[in-house]
């Protein structure tokens, strides 16, 4: 069973472009390392009716987006490795915290079961 990786965080509007550049790296970094899937999406179509909205959920501040981002895997133990060979490539170290173009502090992750792949 396929294993998901997700991430939802606020991106200063300004810093989107850094954010891409940084995401297309790790894409490239995750993939290499045997990823099946690297996305990385930015918000459009944020002000709904209805259900929570991502804006309020995360409390974003003026000149904020929202970036909705996942990774693929064959299952856990396959994100478990692929991960430990990521956190070990040298390529993501220079990635420090502090260069982030986000507050790391604010994005949320977790780990997913596929429940419905259609």
């Amino acid at each position: 069973m396929r294993y998901v990786d997700g991430f939802v965080l606020p991106v200063p509007k300004r810093k989107v472009q850094a954010y891409r550049r940084m995401a297309r790296m790790g894409g490239r970094i995750w993939r290499e390392h045997g990823a099946l899937e690297f996305w990385e999406c930015v918000g459009d179509d944020l002000h709904v009716k209805g259900p929570v909205p991502f804006p309020r959920m995360l409390r974003l501040k003026r000149g904020e987006t929202v970036v909705f981002s996942w990774i693929v895997f064959r299952s856990r133990a396959h994100r478990d490795r692929v991960n430990a060979r990521v956190m070990k490539d040298p390529r993501l170290a220079r990635m420090a915290p502090k260069s982030m173009p986000f507050d790391v502090k604010r994005m949320a992750y977790g780990g997913f079961k596929v429940l419905v792949q259609a």
